[in-house]
């Protein structure tokens, strides 16, 4: 039998409002371009943490456990990958952390490849789909519903991550401030990324 949704909504709750690679990535914009450019990044990162529950529940999550070299691949191509973002926030110049409507942003379908990319939205869905999932002939509409729920549940928690930012953002009117603040998120991005591989080197 499926496990109850409670269960399951604070798991949801806990996976998507503690901090990771999205939410410093939600943070950071919305403090640099402010609340509205935050929504395409948020609605683009929780589709696609729905959709990769979605698809391991699907039984991409039993192909993964049996091809181990495969999922280490994959975590090494997103520790490199968060680590590139990590730096360009890092060495932005004073100018690019000015709201700039023509500089390019992370955008819905970013956010969204972003979470292929993400140890921590795998290891999530995989966290979901053992436990929550259950078996028998209703598991995979039980695994399409936590999907819709995760969806629902992550996106105000990806939404207080987006007013932290914008807050942070008035707060903090120098150009030479917002660049001290993209550095923080920068270290921080890298150690969200690592912290997930370190203890397996």
């Amino acid at each position: 039998m499926p496990s109850p949704l409670l269960p399951f909504l604070l798991f949801a709750f806990v996976a998507s409002i503690t901090p990771g690679p999205t939410n410093i990535l939600v943070l950071s914009n919305s403090a640099r371009y402010g609340l509205r450019a935050a929504l395409p990044i948020i609605l683009g990162a929780c589709a696609g943490a729905a959709g990769i529950v979605l698809a391991v529940g699907s039984g991409l999550g039993e192909s993964l456990i049996h091809l181990p070299r495969v999922q280490t691949a994959m975590q090494w191509v997103g520790i490199a990958w968060l680590s590139y973002l990590a730096w360009q926030i890092f060495s932005a110049p004073t100018h690019a952390v000015e709201t700039d409507a023509a500089q390019k942003r992370l955008g819905m379908i970013g956010a969204a490849s972003l979470q292929l990319v993400n140890p921590k939205t795998w290891m999530m869905a995989l966290a979901v789909v053992s436990v929550f999932a259950g078996q028998g002939d209703g598991r995979q509409a039980h695994v399409l519903s936590l999907s819709v729920v995760f969806f629902l549940v992550s996106l105000p928690c990806l939404g207080v991550w987006a007013l932290l930012g914008a807050g942070s953002g008035r707060l903090l009117a120098s150009a030479k401030a917002m660049q001290r603040l993209n550095q923080v998120m920068a270290i921080l991005l890298l150690v969200a990324a690592w912290t997930g591989v370190l203890p397996r080197v």
